[in-house]
């Protein structure tokens, strides 16, 4: 990893590794089942995408039958749909951990979340990624159901950047050119392409050059 990246970074890896294959449905409950389906279908998706995964290599990783994929999905797009809502639901609370943390303000904070977006891009690890990124042409085209699923967590990500620029102005740690939520869209529309941009080139130029660009419209160069 770059050392550009791990300077303001506070890294907090998701844990979206697979559990052992001989699952068992009947002692677990029904919220375990579906959360053991999620989590072991995150970890191949995040590798290989969503069109590229079958229903029986999920369910062969997993080690449930099909019966309790279809009792609590019914369909591959309800389970993409599902898929997308645990993986804003995880990554918002680690975002929330790190813009609430104590002692610093509202800057730094924000600094630190785009430090360990950069970071969590430029990782080895697949599941460490923006799921956003991966699938987010991908389905969006194909359907309707996990579109708007990728619409309503990325709003939820903005919204957190928003609020956290207007604690920054009211802090007296940012002093912004742009209104907080006009500035948390063009952020995160700037991070979005660099990631893309970071998966075409497979090196971390543009997350470098985003970090830097961030400081720069939040007027923190000096």
């Amino acid at each position: 990893m770059d050392r550009g990246l791990s300077k303001c970074a506070a890294i907090v890896i998701v844990d979206w590794s697979n559990s052992s294959r001989a699952f068992d449905t009947m002692k677990n409950s029904a919220q375990d089942v579906r959360k053991h389906i999620l989590d072991t279908a995150y970890g191949i998706i995040a590798q290989k995408g969503f069109s590229g995964v079958g229903l029986n290599e999920i369910l062969t990783s997993a080690g449930v039958p099909k019966g309790s994929f279809y009792y609590y999905f019914g369909t591959k797009e309800a389970f993409g749909e599902a898929l997308l809502e645990e993986y804003f639901d995880t990554y918002l609370a680690r975002v929330d951990d790190i813009l609430s943390a104590p002692g610093n303000t509202a800057a730094e904070r924000l600094l630190q979340y785009f430090g360990y977006w950069a970071s969590s891009q430029s990782s080895p690890d697949a599941t460490a990624k923006c799921l956003a990124v991966k699938l987010g042409a991908e389905v969006s085209d194909m359907s309707e159901a996990m579109r708007h699923a990728l619409h309503k967590g990325t709003q939820r990500v903005i919204q957190r950047i928003t609020i956290a620029l207007r604690e920054g102005e009211d802090d007296g740690s940012l002093s912004l050119s742009f209104a907080p939520e006009k500035m948390a869209e063009m952020l995160y529309h700037l991070w979005l392409g660099a990631c893309i941009r970071q998966k075409i080139t497979r090196d971390n130029a543009a997350l470098e050059t985003t970090l830097s660009t961030t400081r720069h419209l939040l007027n923190l160069n000096a």
